[in-house]
């Protein structure tokens, strides 16, 4: 059996903290940093955060997006990265947002998730717009490989409240997708597991009484649905507010910074992963 998914969240939470570092490669962003945009700009923007972030985070994210602008030579170097990312023993998240049905979804789930992949990472961000049910290919795929997921459940953009807020009865749409990934960990954990492989996308902008996400502080202590929290950084979000922001489910928690760790340039990336590590662990304590 491969070793699962919370040991190796559990792993790099333990020996890293709860800092996750996200590889967002816009174009602006190259071009800021004295890189063409261009796949040699996008291979060396990777390499040198992923070199700053080494020894310093133990989980870092990849937005796929922004490779696979470049068409299949994008992929190539996303492929490349992923690896050098595993290689140097990081929990490794693949923003891709992937969702559909059936044998759709299942093709998805073998990309990612397969013995076999096509990308190699240790857990795949997922949309539930077509119903947390839809995904099973991809979350049983994930048990089974000792992989993670994570549902988009309550995101930060401010078009998605319209729907995610919206109630049927007392329950929001939100609150049903926790709900349901809440459930189906119960269902598929080992016994000694703290997390479950299905996690949830809770942005740090939302408010989660608003969002009808009241459950999360009452999850069972015995097992948990972990969270990726982007949002912190760039969107106006500090990090110091980490633990007022998720005050139950803090230690469940991975906080995620992509834009900001540029804020002083490129050459200062591990200078800004020092300073963000630091500014959350203190938060945490508190």
């Amino acid at each position: 059996m491969p070793e699962n998914f919370s040991t190796k969240l559990e792993r790099a939470f333990s020996t890293f903290g709860q800092l996750c570092v996200g590889i967002d490669p816009h174009a602006s962003l190259l071009i800021e940093n004295g890189l063409d945009d261009s796949l040699e700009g996008l291979d060396r923007f990777s390499r040198t955060v992923l070199e700053h972030a080494c020894g310093l985070v133990g989980i870092i994210k990849y937005q796929v997006s922004f490779y696979e602008r470049f068409g299949p030579e994008g992929l190539m170097v996303l492929q490349q990265q992923l690896r050098l990312a595993k290689d140097a023993g990081l929990l490794v998240i693949a923003d891709a947002k992937r969702g559909d049905i059936g044998s759709t979804m299942e093709a998805y789930s073998e990309a990612w998730l397969g013995k076999d992949a096509a990308f190699l990472c240790d857990a795949l961000t997922v949309s539930s717009y077509l119903g947390v049910g839809a995904l099973e290919p991809a979350m049983s795929a994930a048990v089974e490989r000792g992989k993670g997921l994570f549902v988009l459940c309550a995101t930060s953009n401010p078009e998605a409240r319209l729907i995610q807020q919206s109630r049927n009865q007392s329950v929001t749409v939100s609150g049903q997708v926790a709900a349901e990934v809440e459930r189906y960990n119960k269902l598929t954990s080992q016994s000694n597991s703290k997390f479950g492989s299905i996690g949830l996308v809770v942005g740090a902008t939302i408010d989660l009484q608003s969002q009808g996400l009241e459950s999360l502080n009452s999850q069972s202590k015995t097992l948990r649905s972990p969270i990726l929290a982007p949002g912190f950084g760039a969107q106006g979000v500090h990090l110091s507010q980490a633990k007022a922001i998720f005050p139950a489910t803090h230690s469940d928690t991975i906080f995620s910074i992509s834009r900001s760790v540029l804020r002083d340039g490129l050459s200062a990336v591990r200078n800004s992963i020092k300073h963000d590590s630091v500014e959350l662990a203190q938060a945490l304590e508190r």
